[in-house]
């Protein structure tokens, strides 16, 4: 089965210079040797904000980075589970007004409260620090949504039991494609923040690499259906159908702009470390390799399209579709290098976008009001 590597979109300069100088300075293996270097780097994430670690989770989650700037930016908290990216959100919390209290929650948009993306059966339960307030894997969430999530594996849903507002489903995992080899429940998450779970699960593999086996030995399989994702390794972390999982939904979904501001909020306000895979996407093809898949499964998209997808004379076209108002397109090649930034002209449909004669594989990713597309076209 051919190899293809995965796309890593540039990050802007302006969210660049907010990593500290010489921070991955000690980064420089490959493999699993790299995974140590960050481990090193990124192990120390003791401080909070005041002395109440999992308590500090709110105070952090009040922090601008976490709100919905990217979308409606009305100044609401940005929940992975019910915003909606192209659309009005059905549902919407403020901070601190709509955390979820003594009273609890009976039907999704009631509140929102502190999802453990891993969920922390796996690693101890309450007060299992730092796991347990890590924020780099703790988000704000509809607490509806987070009680029926559980515990249970990140998949490629088939036939859904479940599905929130904004499309986040709950099913049997779809065995085959990228996420063959497994068949029990899953929950998936909209394309949109598919990269997200993927960062914070790579996050998690390298920050507490020293203690992976022990999570894995001590998780009970009856209680505990995250174990499903795992294999108890400290090199590769997870287990193949999982890993193919991670690596497909870290391709489909580049690092965000949310993304970014809260991984500087994170380590600037609360605990002193970064996500490196945030900060350096390729960094997960450099340690866990590249999809074993014949093509890269991308978002669906009634907002823009690419044609053809295999080139000959140096050419591809990109059009609107439904009135979209394209704002910009970027050509990378497969090392996530940066070839082309082209800013379409207003109130046009058809933008012709020049691409390398040499053979391989090209990204195009295509930005609008509310929307991200990303294709890939072959030149052979």
């Amino acid at each position: 089965m051919k190899k293809i590597g995965l796309l890593f979109y540039a990050i802007p300069v302006l969210f660049l210079a907010q990593i500290p100088a010489g921070y991955y300075n000690t980064a420089t293996g490959t493999g699993y040797t790299l995974k140590t270097q960050l481990y090193n780097i990124i192990k120390n994430n003791t401080n909070s904000i005041t002395v109440d670690n999992y308590g500090d989770l709110w105070i952090l989650f009040a922090n601008n980075a976490f709100k919905d700037l990217a979308y409606e930016n009305d100044g609401t908290l940005l929940d992975i589970y019910t915003e909606k990216p192209t659309t009005s959100d059905t549902f919407t919390f403020t901070v601190p007004a709509g955390q979820c209290g003594s009273g609890g929650y009976t039907g999704e948009g009631d509140c929102y409260n502190r999802e453990h993306v891993i969920p922390k059966c796996y690693y101890g339960g309450d007060d299992s620090y730092p796991m347990y307030s890590d924020a780099h894997f703790v988000l704000p969430v509809d607490g509806y949504i987070n009680g029926i999530h559980n515990n249970f594996p990140y998949g490629k849903v088939a036939t859904a039991t479940y599905s929130s507002s904004n499309g986040t489903k709950k099913g049997n995992n779809l065995n085959s494609g990228y996420s063959a080899g497994y068949s029990g429940t899953v929950f998936e998450v909209i394309d949109a923040f598919k990269g997200d779970i993927a960062r914070a699960y790579f996050y998690f593999a390298t920050r507490y690499e020293p203690n992976l086996t022990s999570f894995y030995s001590s998780a009970s399989v009856s209680s505990c259906n995250a174990k499903d994702m795992f294999n108890g390794t400290q090199d590769q972390t997870f287990t193949n159908t999982f890993k193919q999982i991670l690596l497909t939904w870290h391709a489909i979904d580049p690092v965000s702009p949310y993304e970014i501001a809260k991984n500087n909020a994170v380590y600037y306000n609360f605990q002193n470390n970064r996500n490196p895979f945030i900060d350096h996407p390729e960094y997960v093809e450099q340690i866990w390799g590249s999809l074993d898949v014949e093509e890269i499964e991308y978002q669906e998209s009634s907002y823009a399209n690419v044609y053809p997808t295999y080139i000959t004379n140096g050419k591809a076209y990109v059009e609107s579709l439904q009135d979209a108002e394209i704002k910009e397109i970027l050509v990378f090649n497969a090392s996530g290098q940066q070839l082309q930034n082209i800013r379409p002209t207003n109130n046009s449909t058809l933008t012709e976008v020049s691409i390398p004669t040499q053979s391989g594989m090209y990204f195009i990713k295509i930005l609008g009001n509310g929307f991200e597309v990303n294709r890939q076209v072959i030149v052979k």
